[in-house]
């Protein structure tokens, strides 16, 4: 009777570890198929330059700007931004200054995925009609600086709203012949006087 045990229980085992190795094996192959669909359609081009900003609450935390065409690895988005990475800087961009790229770079991919590229197909436009508004409103050299989201000492209200958008919250104090306006970003206050912008600085809490 052990003789005859002892082989049933080495191809019970045998059946058991094979199972669990083909387990495995269906998981990795998961796990890669996964990964190279996570890898497909990653990059995006710069249409303008951009700041990358360390937080995307904190319009004050630019860590550098990246160049009109330079290629970003995009690792997640919401929105208004991607999270990128651009020459070993993890961080935050501006949806609108950047492209999907149509095609992932990596041969191996054939991965059809219609969703991003209409996504280029539509953001492009819109990129190409907001600068052509901006540049016919101020000029080229004004429209870039608005496109790419830069803000200064002594500019109006109007341009800052061309270039950050509206704020969540405005408040305005009016002493005499002075009016004062402070705007509330997510993380960033801009201060105002007369129309002027006159400094700003990231919200503490």
């Amino acid at each position: 009777m052990m003789n005859i045990a002892i082989p049933v229980f080495l191809l019970a085992m045998g059946l058991v570890s094979h199972a669990q190795s083909s387990k495995t094996e269906t998981l990795q192959m998961l796990e890669q198929t996964s990964r190279v669909q996570q890898e497909a359609n990653l990059n995006a081009t710069m249409t303008s330059s951009s700041r990358l900003f360390a937080d995307k609450n904190d319009l004050t935390s630019v860590i550098l700007i990246i160049p009109s065409g330079s290629k970003v690895s995009v690792l997640d988005s919401d929105s208004t931004y991607y999270r990128v990475f651009f020459e070993e800087n993890e961080g935050f961009i501006f949806m609108r200054h950047a492209v999907m790229d149509k095609s992932p770079e990596n041969p191996r991919q054939n991965i059809q995925q219609p969703e991003p590229v209409q996504k280029v197909q539509q953001d492009q436009p819109q990129q190409m009609n907001r600068f052509s508004y901006l540049e016919n409103k101020y000029g080229s050299n004004m429209a870039a600086r608005l496109v790419a989201g830069k803000i200064w000492k002594g500019m109006n209200v109007e341009l800052v709203k061309d270039s950050w958008g509206s704020p969540e919250k405005i408040n305005r104090v009016i002493s005499g012949n002075i009016i004062k306006e402070e705007w509330i970003f997510k993380n960033t206050w801009l201060y105002f006087e007369n129309n002027s912008l006159v400094e700003w600085g990231p919200i503490r809490r």
